[in-house]
């Protein structure tokens, strides 16, 4: 159960990882972010279409670039961040908890 929840936030990191590229030094291509993280070329790409299908980045020839959508989602990335790490917290069981067996 947690495992699953772990592998998503690992893709997650990944995802915003190969944004954050695409902010910075847009146009970039494949090759370029796969030898500046370490993925191998088939994680970015898949990377790389997660963003697209969100609206996040579009290709163009010289590689994937920002779109409009992408300063607003920024912008309200920490705040929903904040709230998942609070429903986080908050599902934590306390070690006073005495689980009888």
């Amino acid at each position: 159960m947690i495992d699953r929840l772990e592998k998503e936030v690992d893709m997650l990191e990944r995802h915003l990882q190969v944004l954050r590229m695409v902010i910075d030094s847009e146009p970039i291509g494949i090759v370029k972010m796969s030898n500046e993280t370490g993925y191998p070329h088939h994680k970015v790409r898949y990377s790389l279409r997660v963003l697209e299908e969100e609206s996040l980045i579009e290709p163009s020839s010289q590689g994937a670039i920002t779109t409009e959508r992408t300063a607003e989602f920024v912008d309200e990335l920490d705040e929903k961040l904040d709230g998942i790490v609070d429903k986080l917290d908050d599902m934590k069981i306390e070690e006073t908890v005495e689980i009888e067996g």
